[in-house]
C-alpha cells in the first residue's frame, strides 16, 4: 500500500459544507476518504474516455423480447465480445421486457466498442453503464 502524503486544499466555505454534507449523507468516515473515492472515481472515468488501460464494470440493458431478433442479436453480440465478458445475468421483468447485467472486464476500448455496438441492437430501451479502473 502506498504511504498516505497529505496535502492543502483551499475551498469556499459554501463547497465545504455541501462537501461535508455529501460525506454525511454516503456515511463516508472522513473528508480524505471521500477525496480519496471521488479522485478513484475521475480517474477512472478518464481511463475509460481516453479508451486506454483495463478497465472492469457492467452494462445493464432492458429490452423488448418480442422486436424481431433482439435475443439473437445480443446473444451474437455477445458471443462477438466473449473475451470481455465475464458473465451475463438475464431476468424476466414481464411478459415483454427482459433486464440483462453484463459483467465486463478488458480493454476500455473494446468495452466501448461493445457499449457502442449494443446500441444497434433493435429492441434495447435502455442501456446503462457503470466503469471502474484499478488505480
Amino acid at each position: 500500500m502506498d504511504s498516505l502524503v497529505r496535502f492543502g486544499v483551499a475551498v469556499p466555505a459554501s463547497l465545504l459544507s455541501e462537501f461535508d454534507l455529501y460525506i454525511r449523507g454516503k456515511g463516508l468516515q472522513n473528508r480524505s476518504e471521500a477525496l480519496r473515492q471521488l479522485i478513484r472515481e475521475r480517474l477512472s472515468r478518464e481511463t475509460w474516455s481516453r479508451g486506454d488501460g483495463i478497465v472492469f464494470g457492467t452494462v445493464t440493458i432492458m429490452y423488448d423480447h418480442h422486436i424481431k431478433d433482439a435475443t439473437g442479436s445480443l446473444t451474437s453480440l455477445q458471443h462477438d465480445f466473449g473475451e470481455a465478458i465475464i458473465c451475463t445475468t438475464h431476468v424476466h421483468v414481464d411478459h415483454d421486457n427482459c433486464l440483462e447485467c453484463i459483467v465486463l472486464k478488458g480493454d476500455a476500448r473494446t468495452i466501448k466498442n461493445f457499449e457502442d455496438a449494443l446500441s444497434s441492437v433493435r429492441g434495447i430501451k435502455t442501456i446503462d453503464i457503470s466503469i471502474s479502473a484499478i488505480l
